[in-house]
């Protein structure tokens, strides 16, 4: 399984994650490659609650990620803090889509 992160991903991942707990998620997505809930009229995005600094799931980070089953590949997209925002944005998840699009 190869995973690939966009620039947002990136961006953000230190603020949210340090190394032990970002290879903590990587290998529960490697066991767990389905465990996020898919996110309606997105063309396969999942949304994992994940437990970050301190924080349990409910109040920790949310993950949103691409499965692609050919290649194995999974696409870490953005991530943020449930305490910031509840859920992702219609214009944002929407730029998402059109971004799998281009990567499909």
């Amino acid at each position: 399984m190869i995973f690939v992160e966009t620039s947002i991903f990136t961006k953000l991942r230190n603020k949210y994650l340090n190394e032990e707990e970002y290879r903590e998620l990587q290998d529960y997505l490697l066991e767990h490659p389905d465990a996020g809930v898919i996110l309606r009229n997105s063309g396969g995005i999942r949304k994992l609650r994940w437990a970050a600094r301190g924080k349990g799931k409910s109040g920790g980070i949310r993950i949103l990620y691409y499965w692609a089953l050919r290649p194995e590949h999974i696409y870490l997209l953005t991530l943020y803090s449930k305490g910031e925002q509840e859920n992702i944005d219609a214009a944002t998840l929407k730029r998402m889509v059109k971004l799998l699009e281009s990567i499909r």
